[in-house]
């Protein structure tokens, strides 16, 4: 998109954006939960639909001339049901984590239970953490992955749901390199009497693309992010079943927000419509072989991989015990040679969240720009030297390692990309 406009009017945040546009076109993406837009998603969310006011939803709105919102709305509430089911959608979310809110007070009472993935373990803060709102309103409870396995065992989240009685079980992640039963995990929540939520914003784009399970036949709500694996802008939304909609949506406004942003929800229906094209299909196949690839080729080479591997888009890397430093020094070092990712805990991690034992990675963004199964072999081998060297890399062999990201950067580029001065 141009910026000639705000080049003139506001010369400081037009470097800003130009810099962090030539970041990303020289530096190779792989936080698991960042992904590229396409250009027209770009366009929908830069569009007149940020000066709308829209309070309400469709046909029931507090404000005058929303004609053409309603529209981009109702688009969006389509498609959204089109790609995964359900029996009603509300996409006015502004992210994950509100959709994840909305959930807990239309069903849940301040004092009540939920039950989650334990953070440290791959859950998400929203999950029921202590430092988040939803493990301080709620009663927290958390189940685990095994200690061998590092795979989410299904006898134990039922012994911890049988001695606990949580009003909703969540079922979701953010750093699970594997894929979920949702089929008992709704066994579960029956037989204690439980609702079942499950929060697929990593995964969606695979569920989206028959590549994951999907949990909307059995969960109760499911609520989701619409960047990461789906590749729109960010976002939230929540599926829901019809006994909930009128709550849900009540929930969402007046009790969380006020006006949506329709800018991003017409981003939101532009997104949710390219991923019911074969493309998108053929795209996520490619993510979630890339991911496998790179797992591959790292545990080749030495590093020990959480649970072995992945099933999905990302993989967590245990570089305390196969590389002899910590997570924070990983994303460090990984930083210096233009690769970016996160440090990240792994179960049962001696070292702070802070710190931590290990790094996440994801292939969306790389598979964006069109790298492939070749490239996994020469990126997981680039990780892997950079990592298990004795000292941080520094002058010919920092040179010769960035020019590798540099080299695959160039002959990769970002689609769409307007790095003009």
């Amino acid at each position: 998109m141009s910026l000639e406009h705000l080049k003139t009017v506001d010369p400081a945040v037009y470097q800003a954006i130009r810099q962090e546009e030539a970041r990303q076109a020289n530096h190779l993406e792989l936080i698991a939960s960042e992904n590229w837009t396409s250009p027209a998603v770009r366009e929908a969310v830069g569009s007149v639909m940020t000066d709308k006011y829209a309070e309400g939803y469709p046909g029931h709105r507090y404000y005058g001339g929303c004609e053409n919102v309603d529209t981009v709305e109702d688009l969006a509430r389509q498609r959204v049901l089109a790609l995964f089911g359900g029996e009603h959608a509300n996409v006015q979310p502004h992210a994950g984590a509100p959709a994840n809110m909305a959930v807990y007070f239309t069903a849940l009472k301040p004092g009540d239970t939920l039950m989650g993935l334990e953070l440290s373990h791959g859950g998400h803060l929203t999950h029921g953490s202590p430092v988040n709102l939803s493990g301080q309103l709620y009663r927290p409870v958390a189940y685990q992955v095994d200690p061998v396995t590092e795979r989410i065992d299904m006898d134990q989240v039922r012994e911890k749901a049988l001695a606990e009685r949580p009003q909703i079980i969540v079922a979701g992640a953010s750093a699970y390199p594997r894929s979920w039963d949702f089929a008992a995990f709704r066994q579960i929540a029956d037989e204690v009497g439980a609702l079942f939520m499950v929060d697929m914003a990593h995964f969606a784009g695979l569920v989206a693309a028959g590549l994951h399970p999907n949990p909307v036949p059995y969960a109760d709500f499911v609520t989701s992010t619409t960047h990461k694996t789906l590749r729109g802008p960010r976002g939230g939304f929540i599926i829901c079943r019809q006994s909930w909609a009128k709550a849900i949506d009540k929930t969402i406004f007046p009790g969380l927000q006020g006006g949506p942003l329709m800018h991003v929800i017409a981003g939101k229906a532009v997104a949710f419509y390219e991923a019911q094209q074969p493309s998108f299909q053929a795209y996520q196949k490619r993510v979630v072989a890339n991911a496998q690839r790179l797992a591959d080729r790292l545990m080749a080479k030495g590093l020990r991989l959480v649970s072995g591997g992945t099933d999905n888009h990302l993989l967590v890397i245990d570089v305390k015990s196969s590389a002899g430093i910590t997570g924070k020094e990983a994303q460090e070092r990984l930083a210096l040679v233009g690769i970016t990712v996160n440090k990240n805990t792994i179960p049962f991690d001696q070292e702070k969240p802070t710190v931590t034992s290990g790094i996440r990675i994801g292939t969306p963004q790389v598979t964006t720009r069109g790298l492939g199964l070749d490239e996994m072999d020469r990126l997981g081998d680039l990780i892997a030297d950079v990592l298990t060297a004795p000292e941080r890399p520094a002058g010919d062999r920092l040179r010769e390692w960035a020019g590798v990201v540099q080299e695959l950067a160039e002959a990769f580029p970002l689609p769409g990309l307007d790095s003009r001065d």
